[in-house]
């Protein structure tokens, strides 16, 4: 088994979430897990924000309420780029997305490079922003550092839509060296368990009624 798999955010955190839902879904692939209804508004949404700053297509009525947060980044000065997939080596060089070289995969809602500064952006559609999770940003400012080398500071943030929140996190460009050396160690873990091929079920809570996983002894679904 390869120990050296392609990974990006949302991988890693399924895998920290439990490593043998991680080996049905994304190894094996025996279980394909459905989409919820959350999941299928937050795709709209954010169709509806691409259209909206790329191609000035209007943000349809029904979610007409997030244009006034979504309108200050169409109109910010600057190169924009939308759901742009950006690819990382394993020693910090741009790939494209689907290279065999690739290490790191991310998507980036919106990107604006203006000279040696850029903005990143994610629409988050959850009510709250109370839990949030910024370290999403700091991939998204290695893989921005990367393929934009002109690019020297980064303002980045969870744009929560809902809750009209706007979860912030700066960068420099000598930041790249630490993000890295971070974010290595943390998917050791996971290189590692695919050269060992040992995939524990980890508890979570999921179990009890979301985890699509039944064969797992902690599914509460599994009677």
């Amino acid at each position: 088994m390869s120990v050296r798999p392609a990974w990006s955010y949302s991988s890693i955190g399924l895998f920290d979430q439990c490593p043998k839902k991680y080996y049905h879904i994304r190894v094996v692939k025996d279980i394909k897990e459905s989409k919820t209804d959350a999941i299928l508004y937050g795709e709209m949404v954010h169709k509806a924000a691409e259209d909206y700053i790329k191609d000035d297509v209007p943000i349809p009525p029904k979610f007409s309420q997030f244009e006034g947060a979504i309108k200050p980044f169409k109109d910010m000065p600057g190169e924009k780029f939308c759901e742009y997939k950006m690819g990382l080596t394993e020693v910090g060089e741009p790939c494209g997305f689907f290279d065999d070289k690739v290490w790191l995969r991310g998507i980036a809602d919106l990107i604006i490079i203006n000279g040696d500064k850029a903005r990143i952006v994610d629409y988050k559609t959850g009510k709250s922003s109370k839990y949030a999770d910024s370290k999403q940003l700091d991939l998204m400012a290695l893989c921005t550092f990367a393929h934009f080398p002109e690019v020297e500071r980064i303002s980045a943030g969870l744009l929560f839509l809902v809750a009209n929140d706007l979860v912030k996190r700066k960068y420099q460009r000598e930041d790249f060296l630490g993000i890295m050396r971070e974010w290595t160690e943390k998917y050791s873990w996971l290189a590692r368990t695919y050269q060992e091929d040992v995939w524990n079920p980890k508890p979570n809570f999921t179990c009890k009624s979301y985890c699509p996983v039944k064969s797992c002894p902690h599914n509460g679904r599994n009677y």
